[in-house]
């Protein structure tokens, strides 16, 4: 393995990313624009290529002397007003270097504390002339208004499973990787949208074996297989409680699946039912009610295996 995929295969510019057309369309605006750039404001789940947008639209705004005009700070480390004041202050102080402003790229702003925020809100304001702030969040709701107001926000939305198959065999042929097209899909089911994530499981899932299948993938992320988490649902439904609970028992302690990620799998189960037609619209309600209520329990503490077996009595 040469190194971790997701830097090796990061896209260096706007036109390499995936997914986000809306995004990268309306940014390559801004790239010659006379006019300069606002400050900018990336949210969105984890995964889907913010921080990756950021750096090439800075390489592509700012061309070689990227690096000299370019501050990165992640705020889940750098979190409290010193860093504004300091950091971010001196950096602002100085002249461009061979571009026409600075940048300040701050990741995961909404883990920012309140007074950083206000700070760094003062700091947008005096230094308009000279540098541009792109921050990125997993939630604005986190962000105060006053800071929201001055960027302009690009929503950023989970990846298209297709796009994440082209890319996962991509990279699988670049680094002469035998796979299964069933394994692929198996890691577009587990990624939710998330390239990064997907990334990762194609790496770990090829240090493991010689070629990539359904066995190494489930290997490599511990979680149940979607067919037994249906076959289970399917017996609770049909009035099977007791095979349906020998497949829970199988998921929980032979798969080595915790708790919190059945309970996921199982809520999408039970929706993929339901948008299909297969599920009544009365019982759909009674038992994402139940799920919700287990799932609630099990992040309090409650034992998952009771809870899970008390939930699947709901479902006959």
């Amino acid at each position: 393995m040469n190194g971790p995929w997701v830097e090796k295969y990061r896209p260096q510019s706007l036109d390499e990313i995936v997914g986000q057309n809306h995004v990268t369309d309306r940014l390559k605006k801004y790239i010659g624009n006379d006019d300069g750039m606002p400050n900018l404001m990336f949210t969105g789940p984890a995964g889907v290529g913010k921080t990756t947008t950021a750096l090439a639209l800075v390489k592509s705004a700012i061309g070689k002397y990227w690096r000299q005009n370019l501050l990165e700070l992640n705020a889940s480390d750098a979190r409290g007003i010193d860093t504004v004041r300091t950091n971010i202050k001196d950096f602002c102080r100085l002249k461009p270097v061979g571009a026409p402003f600075k940048i300040v790229f701050l990741d995961e702003v909404d883990n920012m504390t309140k007074d950083a925020q206000h700070a760094l809100r003062r700091e947008m304001e005096m230094y308009t002339k000279t540098a541009v702030f792109i921050l990125s969040c997993n939630y604005s709701s986190k962000i105060i208004d006053p800071i929201q107001s001055r960027c302009a926000i690009f929503r950023f939305t989970p990846i298209k499973g297709q796009e994440i198959i082209n890319r996962l065999k991509t990279i699988a042929d670049e680094e002469e990787v035998e796979y299964e097209d069933s394994a692929i899909e198996s890691i577009v089911y587990f990624a939710e949208g998330d390239m990064r994530k997907a990334i990762n499981i194609l790496q770990a899932s090829a240090s493991i074996g010689d070629k990539i299948n359904n066995d190494t993938i489930y290997e490599v992320i511990s979680k149940a297989k979607p067919q037994d988490v249906t076959d289970m649902i399917t017996k609770a439904l049909t009035g099977d409680f007791m095979g349906s609970r020998e497949i829970l028992r199988e998921i929980l302690i032979l798969q080595g699946t915790s708790g919190e990620d059945l309970i996921n799998q199982i809520y999408r189960d039970v929706s993929r039912r339901a948008m299909e037609g297969n599920m009544d619209s009365e019982v759909y309600i009674n038992l994402i009610d139940g799920i919700a209520n287990t799932d609630f329990r099990i992040r309090e503490g409650a034992n998952p295996r009771i809870q899970l077996e008390a939930m699947l009595i709901k479902f006959l």
